[in-house]
């Protein structure tokens, strides 16, 4: 399922730092600004202790995590929407994510200059919406033009249309971002196809010093006091931090530098879980002495969809699912177990797949 989370924010607050912790690919840090002249991609892996936890019951060759893909967009400064740093090429590339995580400087550091002059968490998020807020208008604004001509022959739908973009061309000129505007579903189709940068949902990371990883600081106090209105998670992690326990080779070394710095696990598992989870995404579970694998779908899925995850054939040839709790197979012990007790269910093509629910598909083609 390619789906993308990008890593935004104005240059030099530590997007690339967090992307190399996430990422295989390794990507160019630098304290100057605009040091990349692209955007990365990397795949990254969705922490879940519950897969290794089923290896303890069935035992098997080899654990496969989901995946998830990330963009690292270079960073973003005032007038980017008219063409200033990076320019417009990297506002499309924000408009081919799926979600955003906004990465907002939260610590003083005298050798690596803000663009700005000055740390201000709560003006770059003004900065990065306002050059979102001014490209969707330039969209809503070209669609109402095509739309006026077409509602002149008397076309009610062009006019409806009108209609809700006018409420969104008001909407970002109040510097509101369009993912707030409150909508209907049939009304909502008239904007889909713009792909709307501010209609993006969106989590915003702190990066704060080495020391503040556990309390944060007063910038985060700032940030969680400005988006306290809003319908969004808000992490605090140290990139530093987090890209040093990354580079440890050994698992043991990484748990002793936890413990150490008083964490129970890397800030960035949480970061890629929330990630996963703002892409309205979970994950279901195969298990067998070949392999234990997590798959991805859309909360919501069902059965057949799930099984076309696994392969097309399975979907197109379903013929039912043989579904067991998660929590039933590690309390139980075994698939038989659960067969035993009851805890193993046989459902069909209306069965709504759960997060965690470990499938068997019964298929024929």
């Amino acid at each position: 399922m390619a789906l993308k989370c990008g890593i935004i924010g104005v240059a030099n607050v530590g997007k690339s730092t967090l992307f190399n912790c996430m990422s295989n690919t390794r990507v160019e840090t630098s304290s100057f600004a605009f040091t990349s002249s692209k955007s990365n991609m990397g795949v990254v892996n969705v922490p879940d202790p519950r897969l290794y936890n089923l290896e303890n019951f069935q035992p098997t060759e080899r654990v496969v995590p989901a995946t998830v893909e990330i963009v690292d967009i270079p960073g973003l400064t005032r007038g980017a929407s008219q063409g200033e740093g990076v320019g417009n090429k990297f506002l499309s590339d924000i408009r081919n994510t799926d979600a955003l995580i906004q990465v907002l400087r939260c610590f003083d550091d005298e050798q690596l200059p803000h663009i700005e002059g000055s740390v201000n968490p709560v003006r770059d998020i003004e900065t990065i919406n306002l050059e979102l807020q001014v490209k969707d208008l330039e969209s809503v604004e070209k669609r109402l033009e095509r739309l006026a001509k077409t509602a002149k022959s008397g076309d009610k739908d062009a006019r409806k249309g009108m209609e809700v973009l006018e409420r969104y061309r008001a909407h970002l000129e109040e510097l509101q971002n369009a993912r707030t505007l409150e909508v209907s579903a049939s009304d909502r189709k008239f904007v889909e196809d713009l792909f709307l940068l501010t209609n993006i949902p969106v989590m915003y990371v702190c990066n704060v010093e080495d020391e503040a990883a556990l309390t944060g600081n007063a910038y985060v106090d700032q940030v969680k006091e400005f988006l306290a209105g809003e319908d969004t998670e808000i992490l605090v992690l140290a990139a530093r931090l987090e890209s040093e326990i990354a580079e440890l080779e050994s698992e043991s070394d990484r748990k002793e530098f936890l413990s150490d710095a008083g964490l129970e696990e890397p800030g960035v598992n949480k970061l890629i879980r929330s990630a996963y989870s703002m892409l309205n995404l979970i994950s279901f579970f195969t298990v067998g002495p070949k392999e234990i694998r997590a798959w991805t779908i859309r909360k919501g899925a069902m059965a057949p969809e799930a099984a076309g995850a696994i392969h097309s054939d399975l979907q197109r040839g379903f013929i039912r699912a043989e579904v067991m709790k998660y929590q039933d197979f590690i309390t139980l012990g075994s698939e038989q177990a659960c067969k035993d007790k009851g805890k193993l269910s046989v459902e069909g093509k209306n069965y709504e797949v759960r997060d965690a629910d470990i499938l068997h598909i019964r298929f024929n083609v």
